[in-house]
């Protein structure tokens, strides 16, 4: 049994994708107990085999729980959950402002004794409700971990639609998976400000080298970055509107306002990735750009103009 802790739009998409095959606990704020959808996914029943639970002790219940809360929310909620053997998978990407880490770390901050994991990779929540095929990485560090238990996680988030690949590189897929959201951001931008398709490829090329330099500098392992937590989800996020980033990118460079109710991970996400930049002597111009421009200190063409004239050198 698996228990989901959010009934956002990502909590409730994988709801429906395992609920078909398990059973299922789900937990959110406000959640009747008797509901079958949630607002955040409107028109998408939940399966009969989820059950939404009262209160958020009764996920210890399960074998594995699922974090599909926030990234501002995931350490509070962690604290607030009963102690329980049952491995912690955060789904949610970013990388934490304050601290400058990522949801593991924080897990492993309010629980040290647990065994913490990462569920990341290109996916639309949308798409997994609708039982659409979805592949995702799962990391969890060899180090900490029993290998028999990471196969029994795997096993309990495979299905039918959803295929789980096994990594050992958390730092990997934790910062390939927040830092595509900033890349996504300034891929919007450039098309909303009219720069062009060549544009955005030059920008998106070099962005994603200097998220693998980022990460390789954090301890990342560099094939990690080429898979689905890293490229995988970049070729998602920067190319659709379904993309929250994509789409508040794209706002910024038409100069046009966005609904400031929903969440971009994106925007917390630039800041922390320019502390980090600074704290390896990193020189990320793409990475520094965006942040500017999501700061309002820099328009996509002015940040564009500024990259196309610095010194010219070997690619």
């Amino acid at each position: 049994m698996i228990a989901i802790v959010g009934s956002g739009a990502f909590g409730t998409a994988l709801a429906c994708a395992l609920g078909h095959q398990q059973d299922v606990l789900l937990w959110g704020r406000g959640l009747a107990p008797n509901a079958r959808e949630t607002l955040r996914l409107p028109g998408v029943s939940l399966p009969d085999q989820v059950r939404i639970v009262p209160m958020l002790h009764d996920a210890a219940q399960a074998e594995v729980i699922l974090l599909a809360v926030p990234m501002k929310a995931l350490a509070a909620t962690v604290a607030s959950l009963p102690k329980t053997n049952a491995p912690l998978i955060a789904c949610c990407k970013g990388i934490d402002p304050n601290t400058l880490l990522g949801p593991s770390a924080l897990i492993e901050n309010v629980r040290p004794t647990a065994c913490v994991g990462v569920l990341t990779g290109p996916s639309f929540a949308v798409d997994i409700a609708a039982g659409l095929p979805t592949a995702l990485t799962l990391a969890m560090s060899d180090n900490q971990t029993d290998p028999r238990t990471v196969k029994m996680v795997q096993q309990h988030l495979s299905g039918p639609t959803l295929r789980i690949y096994r990594s050992v590189d958390v730092v990997g897929a934790e910062l390939g998976g927040a830092l595509k959201n900033v890349l996504a951001i300034a891929a919007g931008a450039v098309i909303g400000a009219g720069l062009g398709q060549s544009a955005q490829a030059a920008l998106l090329t070099r962005g994603f080298g200097e998220l693998s330099q980022i990460a390789r500098a954090s301890g990342a392992q560099a094939e990690t970055l080429m898979g689905l937590s890293g490229m995988g989800d970049l070729m998602l996020t920067a190319f659709s509107s379904s993309s929250r980033n994509y789409r508040f990118g794209l706002a910024l460079g038409e100069g046009s306002g966005f609904d400031e109710n929903t969440t971009v991970e994106g925007v917390a996400t630039a800041g922390a990735v320019a502390a980090l930049a600074r704290q390896h002597g990193l020189d990320l111009p793409v990475l520094e750009m965006t942040q500017r421009l999501i700061s309002g200190t820099e328009t996509a063409t002015t940040a564009v103009a500024a990259l196309m004239a610095r010194p010219l050198k070997e690619e």
